[in-house]
């Protein structure tokens, strides 16, 4: 079959809520190879992904950027093909007629581990500036366990009932990221 057949157009896809009435993402998504477009609250497209573990990559998405996840569209496939993943999502970009923030000018923030060394204050610099190695860890620390607070209060706002872990190493050099 020609892979431009098995292509879905975005727009006959069907939206489904980033969280379902109990605070949870779509389980049906768990394990699942495919495509994703991510939409916020107004359903303006802002990112489209692909992944091995849609459930998983939703997730870090929305701990990245929990203000831009409300609505999503997937194409499942049954196995894993980076041609036919890329294909798809390419074809979903070209359908939107222009490149979604995450895909452009903000996919850092959609990819990367969250910096949480942006969020320092100046007096927090000054000592990280003049300390020794550990007390600079400890600081980073300190600095990610703030910057994870405000993450966690934005989900709980959103409903969000599901338990998070960050990794602690990456805490250390003051970056978030799912463990």
């Amino acid at each position: 079959m020609d892979q431009q057949t098995e292509i879905t157009a975005l727009k006959n896809l069907t939206s489904i809520p980033y969280l379902d009435e109990k605070g949870c993402l779509p389980e049906e998504l768990q394990g699942k190879i495919g495509v994703y477009a991510i939409f916020n609250q107004e359903k303006k497209l802002q990112f489209v992904g692909y992944s091995r573990d849609i459930y998983l990559s939703i997730k870090q998405h929305l701990v990245r950027q929990p203000e831009n996840c409300y609505w999503l569209k997937t194409q499942i496939i049954n196995r894993p093909s980076r041609t036919i993943l890329e294909n798809i999502r390419s074809f979903w970009l070209e359908e939107n007629g222009e490149i979604p923030p995450g895909n452009g000018s903000e996919m850092a923030k959609w990819n990367e581990p969250i910096n949480a060394k942006v969020t320092m204050t100046t007096a927090e610099k000054e000592e990280y500036a003049k300390s020794e190695e550990l007390t600079q860890i400890k600081l980073l620390k300190k600095v990610a366990r703030k910057v994870e607070t405000e993450i966690k209060d934005k989900l709980k706002q959103r409903g969000w009932q599901e338990e998070i872990r960050f990794n602690p190493k990456m805490k250390e050099q003051g970056l978030l990221d799912l463990k």
